[in-house]
């Protein structure tokens, strides 16, 4: 599903999978783990300085800065941050994609799927959980956003399960976690079960969304990893579609119990498919391991010089020595380039694209589509297919047009969409025309879907990925992940703080003024980006950081 033009090769804008960061959608598909984010030499090349320790995400959603894949709108939560990326495996000669290189993306694929799958499924389970055990606003919320919740501590967690125990044990364990949730969510006699089972999936979540990426990129050589990362990032996109298609076959029976329980499926063809596997050759190298390494390396490739793409990992390791303290992360020096970086972050989230892709079934049951198998069906196509095909723009558009322009037009798009759909419940409440009982939804209800699907469409080409694809770039090779890592950390609070409080915002001030609270919030996030954020289409790692370090030396000299 991703075509030739996904590769890690080009200058700084001649690869849009390396420019494209990515939901995950995905709070949620968890980029930029601490310590995991790694150097880079003048050439683009990533360097892993000895001793590192990758520790953290958040969600969703990729590669390094200068080799980022593309997440999805609705991934990791939806727009969350994409994984972090280390260096690539050993490359060659370009050979054919052999069996166990096909398996790796097989490994991706799932792992993308799964983490969308369980964003998505939700929605179309929800009305059938508050009919079961008669749940007001409130624990809705609670047994929504903690899959959010237990996402962000699983992305915590899985650096030191993926460093300590390798990147193989680590996927297994989100699988097994995954199997775990699944069961626990489908036979849970009462809410509090059910809420811990929210919890264990979402701990797969965090800890696969680390894990998985970083396999792929540690086991592909360079001129496939952009494509193999970004099978996962578009897998992430393709989960919550799945996940919105099982909602609406299920959603006449009301059978909230299977639409959760279904995602232990693809968890065990994951274990299947992972268990014969090697761990990466980087990771076997790291802990001294070098004949699994070799033998790891030739499955995968069998055309290039084991010995000699091992002593280069070799050179790598031990020339990654050289990682920044906290306090530098924070310094004056770097500020500016923090809060860009923790704005676009939380302003991704605020705009409403979670309480979408959470709460869809219940909007549109509000706009009059009265039925469960209308409401899943406006979701399934109007948010679910129109995510995936809208992330595609962001991967044609991004080095062609910049990462300002489609910020700005997204935002655009977004403030129009999100106020027409305040408009039209106004309407729809003034006049009580909300079409309920009468077999289908009124003109309102229809203009409130269009306004939605322009809403993800623009979401999915412009915040989605093109916000983590700035994020990977303005940092300093030396601070990039616990940078991304801060900004990562800032997604996920903002994505828990939206799906824990939609519901209650309605409650209390009504559709409309929710929807355009979230109007507003795009309204600053557009002012914001026009004054504050750079331009950095074209510009090398090295060039965007002169740039930084140049503006705070001007700013020094001017208030000395």
């Amino acid at each position: 599903m991703i075509n030739a033009g996904f590769t890690g090769e080009g200058g700084p804008s001649m690869s849009v999978a390396r420019r494209v960061a990515t939901y995950s959608d995905d709070p949620p598909a968890a980029r930029g783990a601490l310590g995991c984010e790694r150097p880079t030499d003048e050439s683009g090349t990533i360097v892993q300085p000895e001793g590192a320790k990758m520790t953290t995400p958040t969600i969703p959603q990729p590669g390094a800065a200068d080799e980022a894949p593309l997440p999805g709108a609705g991934a990791r939560p939806a727009g969350a941050p994409p994984p972090a990326s280390p260096p690539d495996a050993p490359d060659g000669p370009k050979g054919r994609t052999g069996f166990w290189l096909v398996m790796v993306g097989v490994v991706i694929m799932l792992a993308g799927v799964l983490f969308g799958y369980d964003q998505g499924v939700i929605s179309g389970a929800l009305e059938g959980i508050k009919n079961e055990f008669d749940l007001g606003s409130g624990m809705v919320e609670v047994i929504t956003s903690w899959v959010t919740l237990g996402a962000l501590f699983g992305a915590l967690a899985a650096g030191s399960l993926a460093d300590k125990l390798g990147r193989r044990p680590a996927i297994l364990i989100a699988a097994g976690l995954f199997v775990v949730g699944a069961l626990v969510e489908s036979l849970a006699p009462g809410t509090a079960i059910l809420v811990v089972g929210r919890f264990i999936v979402g701990f797969g979540v965090g800890v696969a969304s680390v894990a998985a990426p970083l396999y792929a990129a540690e086991s592909a050589p360079t001129h496939l990893r952009g494509r193999f990362v970004s099978t996962y990032q578009l897998a992430i996109t393709i989960g919550i579609f799945v996940a919105y298609l099982v909602d609406q076959a299920l959603s006449n029976d009301g059978n909230w119990r299977v639409m959760l329980g279904v995602s232990a499926v693809p968890a065990v063809l994951l274990i299947i498919a992972m268990w014969p596997m090697p761990d990466s050759p980087r990771w076997l190298m790291k802990v001294g391991r070098r004949d699994d390494a070799a033998a790891a390396l030739r499955k995968a490739r069998p055309d290039i010089d084991v010995e000699a793409a091992l002593d280069d990992v070799a050179a790598q390791l031990e020339a990654d020595s050289d990682q920044a303290s906290w306090a530098e992360v924070f310094s004056r020096r770097l500020r500016r380039p923090l809060m860009i970086g923790v704005g676009l972050a939380v302003f991704q989230q605020i705009t409403g694209i979670n309480a979408i892709i959470y709460y869809a079934d219940q909007i549109f049951a509000e706009a009059g589509f009265s039925t469960p198998a209308d409401q899943a069906a406006a979701t399934t196509w109007a948010i679910g297919a129109v995510n995936v095909l809208a992330t595609l723009v962001a991967v044609v558009y991004v080095d062609r047009f910049g990462r300002r322009p489609l910020l700005l037009a997204g935002l655009v798009g977004m403030t129009l969409s999100l106020t027409t759909v305040g408009i039209t419940f106004r309407f729809m409440d003034s006049a009580d025309t909300s079409g309920a009982g009468t077999g289908g939804p009124t003109d309102a209800g229809i203009v409130t879907l269009v306004a939605l699907v322009v809403f993800i469409a623009s979401f999915a080409f412009s915040l989605g990925p093109v916000v983590w694809t700035v994020i990977n770039e303005i940092y300093p090779s030396r601070v990039r992940g616990r940078a991304v890592a801060v900004a990562t950390a800032a997604n996920w609070g903002a994505a828990f703080l939206v799906s824990q409080t939609f519901l209650s915002l309605i409650d209390r001030i009504g559709n409309s003024a929710t929807f355009w609270l979230f109007a507003g919030f795009s309204v600053i996030a557009y002012v914001w980006i026009w004054k504050k954020v750079p331009e950095t289409k074209g510009r090398s790692l090295e060039e965007i950081q002169e740039m930084f370090d140049d503006e705070h030396e001007a700013h020094a000299s001017a208030t000395a």
